[in-house]
């Protein structure tokens, strides 16, 4: 369904308290792959807040819908979705990367209620959403499988592969995002392994691809709505995002990929957020 004016703001309010958290999980862990945290938090919020068919009294129910984290480095933005959720207590994410918690750098499905998939290393997140689609149609089941990438990641040749896999099979039931921050560890995109022209290889593949502003509800509505809804192609969002986004000395800031930040920076980090 479109996304209301009044459930826009709604979602707009989650957006900016998990930014906020997000900080507070860098303040709490030492140190969090915060950039690409920040990126997806829309992404996220619209997907867990809207779309995805899940329940916390039920995690691991068997025709719920399925998330996979490709990029996986981004768990301090996911753990605290899973969390303002309900899937685990909010308290706990002052554990975030201490000896014996659960949340780690990247996310343990054996570990962490409501997480689908392991993931951390690079390029097999999509492989195991098309396993996951595979499933769903021997199993005669009607979840769907959304898998987010990040566009450092689709240097891995394995990406392609399952892009392969996904057009060949044409699993309509996977839909693949990319948070496109044209940032990674080493710098950007371009000048590290050039992916353009992105949006075409995609679509040499032969799935649907729809390019959105991946900050905007309006436009990440109107993409997961017709994802959901696909039958002939699966369809793959190509999401335009900041890295760092909403803390105005984060953005588009390769050094805040991974980084700390002492009580100052983090309130200042939180004014940005309030006031952006």
């Amino acid at each position: 369904m479109p996304c209301t004016p009044e459930e826009k703001q709604r979602l707009q309010k989650i957006a900016r308290d998990l930014r906020l958290t997000i900080i507070d999980v860098m303040a709490w862990s030492g140190g969090a792959h915060v950039g690409g945290s920040l990126s997806i938090v829309e992404l996220l919020t619209a997907l867990y807040f809207k779309y995805l068919n899940v329940d916390p009294e039920q995690p691991w129910w068997e025709d719920r819908d399925r998330f996979v984290l490709s990029k996986g480095h981004g768990a301090a933005g996911f753990i605290p979705v899973l969390a303002k959720r309900g899937f685990i207590p909010e308290e706990e994410l002052k554990t975030f990367n201490h000896f014996g918690s659960p949340f780690a750098m990247h996310p343990d499905s054996n570990k962490i209620v409501g997480c689908d998939a392991s993931t951390g290393s690079l390029g097999h997140g999509l492989s195991m959403a098309v396993g996951m689609g595979l499933g769903a149609r021997y199993l005669k089941k009607e979840f769907k499988t959304v898998c987010l990438l990040g566009d450092g990641e689709c240097c891995e040749g394995s990406v392609w592969e399952a892009a392969m896999a996904l057009s060949n099979f044409k699993l309509t039931n996977v839909i693949t995002i990319v948070d496109r921050n044209r940032l990674m560890i080493d710098g950007f995109t371009e000048d590290v392994m050039a992916l353009e022209p992105f949006a075409d290889k995609w679509r040499s593949f032969g799935l649907e691809l729809i390019e959105i502003d991946g900050h905007d509800f309006d436009q990440i509505c109107e993409a997961l709505d017709k994802a959901w809804n696909a039958k002939e192609k699966p369809v793959i969002i190509l999401a335009n995002t900041v890295k760092g986004k909403g803390v105005d000395f984060m953005e588009n800031n390769v050094v805040w990929h991974y980084a700390s930040a002492d009580s100052e920076l983090c309130e200042k980090a939180k004014a940005s957020i309030l006031n952006s």
